[in-house]
């Protein structure tokens, strides 16, 4: 039988145990640049198996939150081996997600030049951070012409090389959340016309472009996908060809071979939950690693890892509150509560100083 502590392996690679640090956004990047600060941070959390960083941006225009890194510049590169050092000094494997806010995003978090893009000029809905003019509504964002589509499935791709340059294990490509992958996916953002939008196939495109050609580029082993089907964040909403869209993006997965899917569940955060017929049907055609996050305990944990329903089980706040906490599971100790006003916050307070 399996056990949440026990090692494992992702696509051939041994993992220490089968919990996974799921991808947090902590905007501690000044400048879009990742530090020494964050390397500690991460470094702190490196008893787990996996650790997955926060949405990283693989181009300028995708830097929509304040604060958040990117991976384009060798500076960054440069900044994210502080962080796959301490990872690895610590016994774990560490994959960078790949996260282009879309039309999540605002100017003002914006290097000169950049962009909101998104794939139909449509604005998400709501307002968003920004630390030069406070909460601010999202702008309606430009549609992308071919040429910008084209350029940013390159920059996705260039960001995998440049990870592997950096010491990461590997990239996932955040196709979850209302992010740019997802915007394309869901028609409450995508209302295109071309061979980007309306079928099944035509928004699956995107994604999995992305992902034939970072397999291509840095190696199947190298490449994980996030998808949150049925979620609502950022104006995302499901439709009557959800169950087909995502069954045809696990099938396609398949086919071209990426490490795993990663299924977000924030159900326990008060969001729909994904079907359980639908996540049985991505079990069933993606037949790689399947890590399920969302709400949960070690109890709950070991069983989904005992019945085959996941193959690795990823925590998010419980891991942001809690240096070591494989250990501190493992010992069944008292776990530090998540201290929801740092969240975002931009130095080591609720970050790094968490007993």
């Amino acid at each position: 039988m399996s056990s949440l502590f026990a090692p494992t392996t992702l696509a051939g690679v041994p993992l220490q145990n089968h919990l996974v640090m799921a991808p947090l956004t902590r905007s501690r990047a000044i400048g879009n640049v990742p530090n020494a600060l964050m390397a500690e941070y991460y470094g702190q959390r490196a008893d787990l198996g996996l650790i997955i960083t926060e949405g990283t941006s693989p181009a300028a225009d995708g830097l929509g939150y304040a604060r958040i890194p990117g991976l384009f510049s060798a500076e960054q590169v440069a900044g994210w081996k502080l962080t796959t050092a301490a990872a690895h000094a610590g016994g774990a494997r560490i994959f960078v997600q790949l996260m282009h806010c879309g039309r999540v995003a605002h100017p003002a978090n914006l290097p000169a030049g950049a962009r909101v893009l998104a794939p139909s000029a449509l604005a998400c809905p709501g307002q968003m951070w920004t630390d030069t003019a406070g909460m601010q509504d999202h702008p309606v964002p430009e549609a992308m012409s071919e040429a910008d589509i084209e350029a940013t499935i390159e920059s996705f791709v260039h960001a995998a090389e440049l990870a592997v340059e950096a010491g990461f294990d590997g990239v996932e490509v955040h196709g979850a959340n209302g992010y740019l992958a997802e915007q394309f996916l869901n028609v409450g953002a995508n209302q295109r016309t071309d061979r980007w939008g309306g079928s099944v196939e035509n928004r699956a495109r995107f994604l999995l472009e992305i992902c034939r050609r970072s397999v291509a580029r840095v190696g199947a082993s190298r490449v994980g996908v996030r998808l949150s089907p049925y979620g609502v964040f950022n104006g995302s909403v499901p439709d009557a060809d959800t169950d087909a869209l995502y069954l045809h993006v696990a099938r396609e997965l398949q086919a071209i071979g990426v490490a795993y899917v990663h299924l977000v569940d924030h159900s326990s955060m008060g969001t729909p939950a994904p079907k359980p017929e639908l996540v049985a049907g991505i079990r069933a055609a993606f037949t790689g690693c399947l890590i399920l996050s969302g709400g949960y305990d070690v109890a709950r944990a070991e069983a989904d890892l005992a019945s085959g329903k996941a193959n690795l089980v990823a925590f998010g706040r419980a891991a942001l509150a809690n240096p070591g906490l494989a250990g501190k599971l493992k010992r069944g100790e008292k776990l530090n509560p998540p201290d929801f006003g740092t969240f975002y916050t931009p130095d080591a307070k609720g970050y790094t100083d968490y007993p």
